[in-house]
């Protein structure tokens, strides 16, 4: 296969494990947005999250939370970062398996940077995507 993180998990190719279990496969990003950047694979191949079965998904964010408190989270809110997790080209992921990043934000200047271009709100539209996003989880809940 020539996925470049499934041949992380084989071992095909070196990567800075910090973490791993037999679900979940965790390294340093070798372009870090900050010291300690991680990122998180299931060691399932899935190009989007929907694809991925969800006892794997289940282990993402616990192993998340075990990266951030090594990497310095605390009670006491000093640490700060981001949990990130893109689907599709479009949405900026570049590798095509599922990753989630775990990103040190030391400051204004490192870890992630963003934009949220949010619109203003037509509470006529958010009704009616209300009502349909109701309907198709009906049942699946």
């Amino acid at each position: 296969m020539s996925c470049l993180f499934c041949r992380i998990i084989k071992g095909e190719i070196p990567a800075f494990k910090v973490y791993e279990t037999s679900k979940v496969y965790a390294f340093l990003d070798i372009n870090p947005l900050a010291e300690g950047h991680t990122l998180l694979i299931p060691k399932v191949h899935g190009a989007k999250m929907h694809e991925i079965p969800d006892d794997y998904l289940a282990e993402i964010l616990p192993a998340a939370r075990k990266i951030a408190l090594a990497l310095g989270a605390t009670q006491d809110d000093a640490f700060q970062y981001n949990v990130l997790q893109n689907n599709g080209t479009l949405a900026h992921q570049v590798v095509q398996h599922v990753h989630f990043h775990v990103i040190p934000k030391p400051n204004e200047a490192e870890g992630l940077g963003i934009g949220w271009p949010g619109k203003p709100t037509d509470f006529d539209a958010l009704k009616k995507t209300h009502e349909a996003l109701l309907k198709k989880l009906e049942g699946k809940l």
